[in-house]
């Protein structure tokens, strides 16, 4: 999915507008390097969530799942810097749950995107809801934005926090207020 050759050149221009020489000798093997880079880190750009969502078990108790401190790297799509951190989720099963690893590539399928955490959150709990069809999920999301700590207002270890809810979790405050207890918050 990744044109490294529109990133070569795209790279090459890019040291040329900073004022630097593309050919010197630190810099010649860079558009390489960042092409080759930005396929890993864009990889979720041709991934669908559903490719790691679609083999279940049947279970007999329906209470909450929760898989915490899921870390994640992802690109701010305003800036293409880094943002980066943990993700928590919980779902609710309706019969059926999918192994614990499946969780976490989900997040990588949408995390090696250029993004926004927000709708990162919602991609993750809707992809869930879709596939797994839950009675409910809840996804929360802490990440360090760089946009923000190395450049702008530069607040080193400032972090965002956002959440998703969807079926029962948005109903049952009783059940968010566990989640945040499980998560430790």
């Amino acid at each position: 999915m990744v044109d490294q050759d529109k990133i070569r050149q795209a790279v090459t221009l890019l040291l040329e507008g900073i004022g630097e020489d593309p050919n010197r000798p630190g810099l010649v093997e860079t558009p390489d390097r960042i092409a080759k880079m930005y396929e890993e880190i864009f990889a979720g750009m041709g991934q669908d969530a559903a490719e790691h969502l679609k083999i279940t078990f049947p279970v007999q108790d329906n209470t909450m799942v929760l898989e915490k401190d899921i870390t994640f790297y992802s690109t701010c799509e305003h800036h293409l810097m880094p943002f980066f951190g943990q993700v928590h989720i919980a779902y609710v099963p309706n019969g059926r749950v999918v192994g614990l690893s499946k969780l976490a590539r989900t997040v990588e399928v949408f995390a090696r995107r250029a993004q926004l955490q927000e709708q990162m959150g919602a991609q993750i709990a809707d992809a869930l809801m879709r596939h797994l069809q839950p009675a409910g999920v809840m996804v929360m999301l802490e990440a360090e934005h760089l946009c923000m700590t190395m450049r702008g207002v530069k607040k080193p270890g400032s972090r965002t926090v956002s959440m998703v809810t969807r079926g029962v979790f948005e109903q049952d405050a009783a059940l968010r207020q566990n989640f945040l207890l499980m998560v430790g918050r």
